[in-house]
């Protein structure tokens, strides 16, 4: 990925400034679901806000949605929906295309931010947020294992889980990538979001009432 910009830009005050010729130019937001249903609701809830989503789902992502009772039908009527349904992660092309000015990944799996932080592309998820860094597009990822002990509803109940060492790591090691924002909460999910409109000279389309 690219160094010209540091990792820490994106989470800095910058909503004063005008958007770039590039973000002018590219209109939508990628919107990457992966095999967590760690605030997997509220995430999405925060989705359906924002103008102009598609949603990029991992073949994870198609199973744990219908655990949640969210089905893929239920989704079109406020999103575009691709499908990792191909080996070379064929709709990460649209990235080439200047569609995208920023790319979120919420919720990740401790699986993926593994695989963000270290470089590895195999699924859509994985694919999106490595090209989109390459790119230079911003990405903003909601890791789900960030704090020693973390609260998550699964399908049935609230679950309490102790993220290992190497989980915590991999978090703090994801924060180091170039044009990556990592948000621990759908609090900050939210709030880096708002920023990002900012920048952009966007406005959410709904309220949060």
């Amino acid at each position: 990925m690219s160094a010209a910009t540091p990792s820490t830009a994106s989470s800095t005050d910058s909503t004063s400034r005008s958007p770039t010729p590039s973000e002018r130019m590219r209109s939508r937001f990628a919107w990457c679901i992966t095999g967590s249903g760690h605030f997997l609701e509220e995430s999405l809830a925060l989705a359906a806000r924002l103008p102009d989503v598609d949603l990029f789902l991992s073949a994870a992502a198609e199973e744990v949605l219908p655990i949640y009772k969210i089905g893929i039908e239920d989704l079109r009527p406020d999103f575009r929906i691709f499908r990792d349904k191909t080996a070379s992660a064929v709709p990460v092309g649209t990235l080439y295309d200047d569609v995208y000015h920023t790319v979120v990944v919420a919720p990740a799996t401790s699986n993926t931010v593994a695989k963000c932080a270290f470089g590895i592309s195999d699924s859509l998820p994985t694919n999106m947020f490595a090209q989109a860094g390459k790119l230079g597009i911003p990405g903003i990822v909601f890791a789900c294992d960030t704090e020693p002990v973390v609260v998550t509803k699964s399908p049935h109940d609230w679950v309490t889980l102790r993220p290992r060492r190497i989980e915590l790591e991999n978090v703090e090691r994801l924060r180091t990538i170039d044009f990556c924002r990592v948000v621990a909460s759908p609090t900050e999910l939210e709030a880096a979001l708002d920023a990002r409109l900012k920048e952009l000279s966007l406005a959410w389309t709904t309220s949060s009432s």
